[in-house]
């Protein structure tokens, strides 16, 4: 069984910048695509980045151009760099693993979030 722990979460202000990091266990991640997702109060969760197992990325409009997915399989580890935050950037943020090496495919396990404040 596979979990996920994020952290690096926080209040921020706007235009600032956050590094979230997803920390795994077990051997199987480094096999899996990864991603992370967001959802803000009343709104569906929805796709913010997704990285592969050989390291390729996508990102989705909402943070393209501010954000960057990496991971660092010897350290079983999925990161999100997130800069010029904008308050509709606030959200509970999670990361989640997939179940084929490449992205889209479902999703295998999901993290517990990681919350994310940006004030104006």
């Amino acid at each position: 069984q596979v979990q996920l722990v994020e952290s690096g979460g926080g209040l921020v202000q706007a235009g600032g910048s956050l590094r979230l990091s997803c920390a795994a266990s077990g051997r199987i991640f480094s096999i899996n695509a990864a991603s992370w997702y967001r959802q803000a109060p009343g709104k569906e969760r929805e796709l913010v980045a997704a990285i592969s197992s050989g390291g390729a990325t996508y990102y989705a409009s909402a943070l393209k151009g501010r954000s960057t997915i990496s991971r660092d399989n010897a350290k079983n580890t999925l990161y999100l760099q997130m800069n010029s935050l904008k308050p509709e950037d606030t959200a509970m943020y999670y990361c989640a693993t997939l179940t084929g090496g490449s992205y889209p495919s479902p999703i295998r396990h999901w993290g517990q979030g990681t919350q994310v404040t940006v004030s104006s």
